[in-house]
């Protein structure tokens, strides 16, 4: 079996079921596989969690770098489609992987933390300060208030006590909680149909 598929399988489950919950023997008799063959390619289960979470962040960055590269979007539309991505990504995650991720993969959560601050720190703080420069955001706007507020802790607010995912689309979550905000901030000659 290729160590490829094998996280490619692992990230799958242990964000549908949670990392915690989903065992070793379950993937293994999924995949076919005995626990020896995922053993020859990872130490232990917190390895596996940490390279297959990585593995899937990865295959999102990857989206989120075409994006950035995409001439044809002003940085407005880019912070949209960040966004869309990223959530058509969260609503796969149960909210005990996140969790269980802080509480018993600390080398995952390193990662996941990680990804997730340079996507709000470096991507989306500086589309924002772009689209101050190429004045489509309002001059008195404080961007680096607007990145903690409205996007440092996006998957905190839909994963709080009820999965907003499982209530409402990836759509309406994306309209609330990022069109929305952005409209409040944009200057109002900007015409760009989101």
């Amino acid at each position: 079996m290729e160590k490829t598929e094998l996280l490619k399988h692992a990230a799958s489950r242990f964000t549908k079921f949670g990392s915690k919950r989903f065992t070793l023997d379950e993937l293994a008799n999924e995949l076919g596989i005995s626990k020896k063959t995922i053993y020859k390619h990872f130490k232990n289960k917190e390895d596996l969690v940490a390279e297959s979470v990585n593995h899937l962040l990865e295959e999102v960055m990857s989206k989120l770098n075409a994006i950035l590269e995409d001439k044809d979007k002003d940085a407005i539309q880019k912070i949209i489609w960040i966004y869309k991505i990223c959530f058509n990504y969260l609503k796969e995650f149960k909210p005990s992987f996140i969790n269980g991720l802080k509480k018993y993969y600390p080398k995952a959560d390193v990662v996941f933390e990680g990804f997730r601050s340079d996507v709000v720190h470096q991507m989306i703080y500086y589309l924002l300060v772009d689209a101050k420069e190429n004045t489509i955001i309002r001059n008195n706007v404080d961007i680096k208030l607007v990145s903690q507020l409205y996007f440092l802790r996006v998957d905190n607010v839909v994963f709080k006590s009820d999965n907003l995912f499982s209530l409402y689309s990836s759509d309406v979550l994306l309209d609330h909680l990022i069109i929305n905000n952005l409209k409040g901030i944009v200057n109002s000659d900007y015409k760009v149909i989101y």
